[in-house]
C-alpha cells in the first residue's frame, strides 16, 4: 500500500510548480450509467487517485497558491445514512480530516460557495482537461475571465513517469497475479472449447487474488482472430493446431500489469508456428537487452523494425533488401504498432513521450514500459508462404528501467517454447 505521506509529497511537488495567484482543481470520476438505472463499476480518475489515494466519487481537490504559499483543500461527500443504505458507507468529512494530510476538508455540497471565496485574487486557473465531469463545467465560466488557464494533467503526467518503490511493489504484485492467470491458461487451453472459457479462467485467477478488475478487456484471440490487434469478442471455438494470442493483465490496487503470450491450443507448436515464434521472441529479447537510462524509445522502435524485417525476409514473408523494404515500410503490413508504452495506474499510462518543446524524452530509472513486438499474417494473404497464413504472434513483458539497465518484472511468466509446452503438460493443481 502507498502511505498518506507519499500522496502528500506528490501534492507538495505539484504545488511547487504552480504559478502564484493560481487555483488548480482536480475532480474525482463520476459514476457512469450502464443501462437505465444500473451503473458500471466505479473506477477513480487516475490523476485524482495519484494525488490523493481516495477511491470515492463526488470529491474534489483544489490547490490555492498565493504569496508562494499553497493551501490544499479536499471536498468529499458528506455522510448520509439513507444513501449509504443503498450504495455503501462513506468516509465523510470528519474521518477525511483525520486521514488526509491536507489543510481543509469540506463537504462537496460547499464546493461552489468555497470556490467563490478562494477565487478572490486569483489570476490563473488550472484543471485536468481529461476530466469530463459535470462539476468541471463550473470552472469554464471562471476560466474565460482569467488572464490564463492551463491543463493541470500535464505536470501530473510528468510526476507519474517515474515510479516510487511503493508503486513498483504494487505493479509487481499485479504481475505475480497475472503470471498465475497466464500459466493457468497454458494448462487449460486444450481442455476448453471456446475463447471465452479461457478468458473466464484468466479473470477468475485475477479476482480470487484480490485483483478485482482487469487492467483492460482481455484479448483471447485464436487462429486468424489474433490478426485483429484489439480483438475482444472472444467468442470463437478453439481448434487443435491453432495458436491463441492472450493479451491479459490485472489491476491491483489501481496499478496495472500488461502481458501477452501466444500459446498453442494443443500444447505443442507446429514447425511453422515455431519458426515465427522464435523469430518474434528473439526480437523481444534483443530489444529488452537494449533498455537502459538515457536511451530513446524511438531507438528501440527502429531496432525492432529492423530485426523483424530481417526475420521476415529470412522466412520468405518479405522478399528483397532489408534496408529498401524498411525505407518503403513494407514491414508495417505485418508489424503496424509500437514497441511498447508507459504503464502504471493506467495500462497505457497517462504520461508524456516528449517534453514541452517536442523533444523525445530519454528513458530514466523508475520508468515502467512494455516491450511487445509482434507479427500478424492474415489467412487470406497469398503473398506469404501458405504455412504462415492465419498466424498472429505477440510477446509482451513489463520492464522497469533501473540505474544500471533494466529489470524484467514479468520474467517469471513462461515464454520460451520449452516452458510453454512443459506447462501445458502439467496439471493445474501443481501451480
Amino acid at each position: 500500500m502507498i502511505e498518506e505521506k507519499e500522496y502528500k509529497k506528490r501534492r507538495e511537488i505539484l504545488a511547487e510548480g504552480l504559478s502564484n495567484n493560481s487555483l488548480s482543481v482536480l475532480f474525482s470520476a463520476e459514476n457512469q450509467t450502464r443501462s437505465n438505472d444500473t451503473e458500471f463499476p466505479f473506477r477513480q480518475n487516475s490523476n485524482f487517485y495519484y494525488m490523493t489515494g481516495f477511491t470515492e466519487d463526488n470529491s474534489t481537490l483544489i490547490f490555492v497558491k498565493k504569496k508562494q504559499r499553497t493551501k490544499i483543500i479536499l471536498f468529499v461527500q458528506k455522510k448520509d445514512k439513507l444513501k449509504e443504505l443503498w450504495t455503501g458507507k462513506r468516509l465523510g468529512v470528519s474521518k477525511s480530516k483525520k486521514r488526509f494530510l491536507v489543510d481543509k476538508v469540506y463537504a462537496q455540497e460547499e464546493f461552489v460557495t468555497q470556490l467563490k471565496k478562494y477565487m478572490l485574487g486569483i489570476t490563473s486557473i488550472n484543471y485536468d482537461f481529461h476530466s469530463y465531469t459535470n462539476k468541471a463545467k463550473v470552472l469554464h465560466g471562471y476560466a474565460k475571465d482569467m488572464q490564463s488557464y492551463s491543463n493541470l494533467s500535464k505536470p501530473i503526467e510528468q510526476l507519474r513517469l517515474r515510479k516510487s518503490s511503493s508503486e513498483i511493489a504494487l505493479i509487481k504484485k499485479a504481475i505475480a497475479i497475472t503470471k498465475e492467470a497466464h500459466h493457468t491458461a497454458m494448462q487449460k487451453s486444450k481442455t476448453v472449447e471456446y475463447e471465452y472459457e479461457l478468458q473466464a479462467e484468466i479473470e477468475y485467477v485475477f479476482k480470487k487474488n484480490a485483483a478485482l478488475s482487469d487492467a483492460y478487456t482481455s484479448i483471447v484471440a485464436s487462429a486468424n482472430a489474433a490478426n485483429t490487434l484489439h480483438y475482444i469478442s472472444n467468442n470463437k471455438p478453439l481448434h487443435t493446431g491453432d495458436l491463441i494470442l492472450i493479451d491479459a493483465g490485472c489491476e491491483y490496487n489501481y496499478y496495472a500489469s500488461d502481458i501477452t503470450r501466444t500459446i498453442p491450443v494443443s500444447g505443442k507448436f507446429t514447425q511453422p508456428q515455431r519458426e515465427l515464434y522464435e523469430m518474434v521472441l528473439g526480437v523481444e529479447l534483443a530489444i529488452i537487452k537494449m533498455i537502459r537510462p538515457n536511451i530513446k524509445r524511438s531507438k528501440l522502435q527502429k531496432k525492432s523494425e529492423e530485426l523483424l524485417c530481417a526475420g521476415m525476409v529470412s522466412l520468405g514473408i518479405l522478399q528483397g533488401d532489408v534496408k529498401k523494404l524498411l525505407k518503403k515500410q513494407k514491414h508495417k503490413k505485418y508489424y503496424p504498432h509500437g514497441i511498447g508504452h508507459w504503464m502504471g495506474i493506467d495500462v497505457h499510462d497517462q504520461a508524456p513521450y516528449k517534453d514541452e518543446k517536442g523533444k523525445e524524452l530519454l528513458l530514466k530509472s523508475g520508468m515502467v514500459m512494455t516491450i511487445e513486438p509482434g507479427i500478424y499474417i492474415d489467412e487470406n494473404d497469398t503473398s506469404v508462404p501458405k504455412k504462415y497464413r492465419g498466424i498472429g504472434i505477440r510477446i509482451e513483458d513489463d520492464i522497469l528501467v533501473t540505474h544500471e539497465g533494466y529489470e524484467n518484472l514479468s520474467q517469471d511468466i513462461a515464454k520460451s517454447i520449452q516452458e510453454i509446452e512443459s506447462l501445458s503438460c502439467m496439471s493445474t493443481s501443481t501451480l
